[in-house]
């Protein structure tokens, strides 16, 4: 059951579905957006917890050679 419009009725709509078309598309491209820095974001407090357990090791292993050296010195 298709309906017949007015000529200013059917521009109407497709200039509304054009609009739409267009705010779903900015939409879209926030949301990836979006998703992308959250990726980004998470990768990089996951290489800082990282770096900073590998600093930490190596200060402990630091240490613990300085203390050994300094017990065969003693």
């Amino acid at each position: 059951m298709t309906q017949t419009y007015s000529k200013s009725r059917q521009q109407a709509e497709i200039a509304f579905g054009n609009a739409q078309s267009q705010y779903t598309a900015r939409i879209h491209a926030v949301v990836e957006h979006d998703s992308a820095l959250q990726d980004r974001d998470a990768k990089t407090l996951r290489l800082r917890v990282a770096r900073e357990a590998k600093e930490l090791q190596d200060r402990l292993a630091a240490a613990a050679a300085l203390l050994a050296k300094r017990g065969r010195i003693i």
